[in-house]
């Protein structure tokens, strides 16, 4: 039986490598492969619980909202039962309507934002090629077994933890591990312990290949891969609800206690009062119905749809609804910077060359703050050969004409500056030869053919490069290079990286005739230096003002990458998440915490790190991050009472982004497991992507508020009418159909239109909502019921009583209910009610600001949903089917001129109120600013 374990493969010789494997430098037989599939299992990664449409559309049915509308359309058929013929049958039915419709229109919405997912899905390669009986054959992925021997190629994707036994120019991309941006170089050789990742002659499932090619032996497959024990981190972590849907059960359960208690206290009131056990039931059913906002949970649910839609629009995929408005109150976003932060590719942003730096912006060259012309930067045509011709990248010309570089990321950010600055114009140089990159050298030369006369190409580290150049060229002649300017070289190779760029020294020499062999003692000596170039993977544009809105915001900014501490330092002083080095930080901050240091750290010492002295500090920034570093780290800041967003892509992300708040995964280069365990994905893989989320966020709670008081207002005239009727034996001024034509019928579009409001100006110059502050607050609850629900109630019965009054009625006279005055009178309260609503759906657009400050046109969807209320006003009616269903019947026009004005009285009242408010609120702030130190 073969020895599968594997920690110290590293330090095996080839041979010792093949003997503990079990296999041979031709491979393994096919039934040998087959024994071992049955014995190690398929190279794949466990599937995580895949989206179940059976439970998905079954959750939209059992939350706790759906259930009290349940139990309001069984009561509805429970009063039907016991006394048909009042319309409460009819209420039933609508209410479980509203479920279903409401319940199918979200399960479509997440099956939709599912699919897209699946969609995304590229990170494990289907095919790879190995050798089995000494000849190469592409097989599936899945079939890979340890002791497999693997064809490695430029551009593929590793499928197995496996051991390099051959190695040529092999560089190796881990950041889907690691996070960590730079690539690796790799051996064959055996190698000392250390990182189990950093090990030179290991490569690892889901890594890529950059450059070179090379052969190994499989020794980890499927969820013994380092890919799957990072992936199966993710199922020990616990998911929670979102603080929307914690809002939403509490509001449900706040409106069930009132609706409950005003049902029974009726029932109670009733048998006491002598209306009879089977009057008091109904009436009290009614009131609990009535009290219910069943156009509440439609809205809630349309308001986070049409978001996720906005949001689309800017980059952002919403797997689930709720985790829109989880956006708006995030206090901690926890970003990867790598493909994040950063734009994931090497790009040189300037060089050095005849003692000046030049910087590369916008296609132009900048020195000193002048701009370079093209005329004097001919002069640096030899360092721009170097770049052209110095590397094994590859232009490929795409199916659309356009040119696409692929390659190692440092040759093709070398290619990429030269063809951006039209250095790339003349036909390339034939190439003669090559010594390739080692270790050892730290260098690599090419020779061409160039004007007649062959020339050596070299670049490299600068150490390397400059021990064997003579000669240095400044303003296009080549003088000798003194001890001097040595000095000076290599102080400007370490100024720059010291900010983090990757430095390379390019020279050039020419050789007198072509040698026999290439070698280096014959190619790479006196050369002429000509320069260095400073790359790094930088910035997204956007970022570092998205940086400056979240510190306005109140957000903080917390970069955990698994990259260098220095480049993790750089970038985060180039986009503000680090003051500048001329910027004197807090006394005792340590700018960089590394993996190795959290190691040594208890909880509380890192909730110490993670609690700034004063608001608005600089956070530290965290580097060389392994996964369960990302996830301690999360795991305090929730436990502090953080709303946390994470954001990565990589599988090292995936634990994080599950046990955060909210989950953001690169929809580009994202993985798989990072895809499926976060909560959005954003389009573009820009961070600036999350800060317009968190803006939409908070419009949407802002929103749910607005149209929440909008819904709830509407019940207070519903109730009073049973309650008048209940107490007082007054003609009862309103219909159960009634109820329901306002509740599912006039209120849905307004409320709808208020779920569209525009961000109010300012929304991101506060701090995040605390975790405290509920959707709807005492104040907001004494507004709605109290103030504008009470005066809504107000003009609908006073309109019922004046129509009545009008027509000749007399208090105590009796009413016919199948009367057509009686059908007219309550159809006044309905239109009572419904422009009652006109009104209160500017009133609602803000507890504090004026209506007029707003403006009556910011919102065009308003109108609209307005325009569509009064639609249906008078479908209700004037039509002979309106008024068969809901039991009303035509009015005489005057009518709506008194309850035109009570509405307008209505909005006035609450523009009062609100001046009143503002007015205290500013006297209060004055008073305190005076009693201020």
């Amino acid at each position: 039986m073969p020895d599968f374990t594997y920690q110290d493969l590293n330090r095996l010789s080839i041979n010792e490598v093949l003997t503990r494997l079990d296999t041979t430098r031709v491979g393994l037989s096919p039934d040998e492969a087959q024994r071992r599939l049955a014995q190690f299992g398929r190279n794949v990664l466990r599937e995580p619980a895949r989206y179940s449409l059976l439970r998905g559309l079954t959750r939209h049915f059992t939350h706790f909202l759906a259930v009290l509308l349940w139990v309001a359309a069984l009561l509805s058929f429970a009063a039907d039962f016991m006394k048909p013929g009042e319309g409460m049958a009819t209420l039933g039915w609508a209410i479980l309507g509203v479920i279903v419709i409401n319940a199918a229109f979200a399960f479509l919405q997440e099956y939709k934002a599912e699919r897209a997912v699946q969609a995304l899905h590229r990170l494990l390669p289907d095919k790879a090629w190995v050798t089995r009986n000494g000849q190469s054959v592409e097989v599936s992925r899945s079939e890979i077994v340890p002791g497999d021997l693997l064809i490695l190629e430029e551009g593929e994707k590793v499928p197995a933890d496996a051991r390099l036994i051959e190695a040529t120019g092999m560089r190796v991309d881990n950041a889907a591990l690691t996070g960590e941006s730079k690539p690796k170089r790799r051996t064959a050789d055996p190698a000392e312990d250390g990182h189990w990742l950093d090990i030179p002659n290991l490569v690892f499932a889901g890594t890529t290949i950059l450059s070179g090619h090379g052969h190994a032996v499989a020794f980890a497959t499927g969820m013994r891969s380092e890919f799957g024990k990072i992936a199966n981190l993710t199922t020990t972590v616990e998911v929670s609800l979102s603080p929307l849907q914690k809002e939403i059960i509490k509001v449900t359960r706040i409106v069930a206690i009132i609706s409950l208690a005003m049902g029974a206290s009726f029932f109670v009131i009733g048998l006491w009062t002598g209306l009879g056990f089977w009057v008091s039931a109904i009436f009290g059913i009614g009131i609990i119905v009535a009290n219910v906002p069943e156009g509440l949970l439609p809205t809630v649910t349309l308001a986070l749809a049409l978001s996720s839609q906005r949001m689309a629009k800017r980059h952002a995929l919403i797997k689930q609804l709720s985790s829109v408005e989880t956006l708006g109150c995030t206090t901690v976003i926890c970003t990867d910077k790598t493909g994040t932060l950063t734009e994931n590719r090497m790009k040189v942003d300037r060089f050095y060359a005849d003692g000046l730096v030049i910087e590369s912006r916008e296609g132009c060259f900048f020195s000193r703050g002048r701009v370079i012309s093209n005329t004097d930067a001919r002069r640096w045509r030899s360092f721009f050969d170097v770049l052209l011709h110095c590397h094994n990248a590859k232009r490929v010309r795409q199916s659309d004409g356009r040119f696409v570089v692929t390659g190692d990321p440092t040759e093709v950010a070398l290619l990429e500056f030269a063809v951006e600055h039209g250095l790339a114009h003349r036909p390339p140089l034939r190439r003669m030869g090559e010594l390739a990159f080692d270790a050892d050298r730290k260098r690599m030369s090419t020779l061409h053919w160039s004007e007649g006369r062959l020339v050596a190409f070299t670049k490299g580290a600068p150490e390397s490069v400059l021990s064997i150049c003579a000669k240095t060229q400044i303003h296009g002649e080549a003088i000798p290079m003194t001890r001097d300017e040595r000095a000076r070289i290599l102080s400007q190779s370490r100024s720059f990286a010291e900010q983090a760029y990757r430095v390379l020294a390019v020279a050039i020499r020419d050789v007198a005739h072509q040698p026999k062999h290439i070698e280096v003692e014959t190619i790479e000596e006196e050369l002429t230096f000509l320069g260095l170039v400073a790359m790094m993977d930088p910035p997204h544009r956007e970022v570092p003002d998205a940086i400056v809105k979240c510190r306005r915001a109140g957000v903080r900014v917390i970069m955990i990458t698994g990259d260098h501490p220095l480049t993790a330092l750089a970038i985060a002083r180039k986009i503000g998440l680090m003051p500048g080095q001329a910027t004197q930080p807090q006394a005792g901050f340590a700018p960089v915490i590394e993996g190795s240091q959290l190691d040594n750290m208890d909880d509380a010492q890192l909730r110490q790190l993670l609690t700034p002295a004063r608001p608005g500090e600089f956070d530290p920034v965290f580097a060389r991050m392994a996964p369960r570093h990302k996830l301690q780290v999360v795991s305090v800041l929730k436990e502090m009472g953080q709303v946390v967003a994470v954001t990565g892509d990589g599988v090292n992300d995936a634990p994080a982004l599950k046990k955060a708040n909210i989950g953001v995964a690169m929809g580009i280069a994202g993985t798989d497991v990072a895809k499926e365990t976060a909560d959005i994905i954003l389009l573009d893989d820009n961070f600036a992507t999350i800060v317009n989320a968190i803006e939409e966020g908070r419009t949407v709670f802002a929103n749910i508020r607005k149209f929440a008081t909008y819904v709830l207002v509407s019940n207070v005239p519903e109730v009073v009418p049973y309650l008048a009727y209940g107490f007082f034996g007054i003609p009862l001024a309103l219909t159960i159909p009634q109820v329901l034509a306002v509740d599912l019928g006039t209120d849905m579009v307004p409320a709808i239109a208020l779920g569209a409001d525009p961000p109010q100006q300012g929304i991101m110059d506060i701090p995040p909502r605390p975790q405290s502050e509920r959707l709807l607050t005492t104040p907001l609850l004494l507004r709605t019921y109290f103030f504008l629900g009470l005066n809504s109630a107000i003009l609908a019965m006073g309109a019922f009583f004046f129509y009545l009054f009008a027509k000749g009625w007399t208090w105590g006279a009796p009413l016919d209910w199948s009367s057509t005055l009686y059908k007219e009178a309550t159809t006044v309260t309905f239109a009572g009610i419904v422009l009652a609503q006109v009104a209160n759906v500017f009133a609602c657009r803000s507890d504090r600001h004026s209506t007029f400050t707003l403006g009556w046109f910011s919102n065009p969807l308003i109108l609209w949903g307005i325009g569509i209320e009064l639609l249906l006003l008078a479908l209700i009616t004037y039509t002979p089917i309106g008024n068969d269903i809901f039991g009303t019947s035509p009015l005489p026009v005057w009518i709506f001129g008194p309850l035109s004005l009570g509405a307008l009285a209505l909005l006035f009242a609450d523009e009062g109120r609100k001046m009143f408010v503002t007015r205290f609120l500013h006297r209060r702030s004055g008073e305190a600013a005076q009693e201020a130190p």
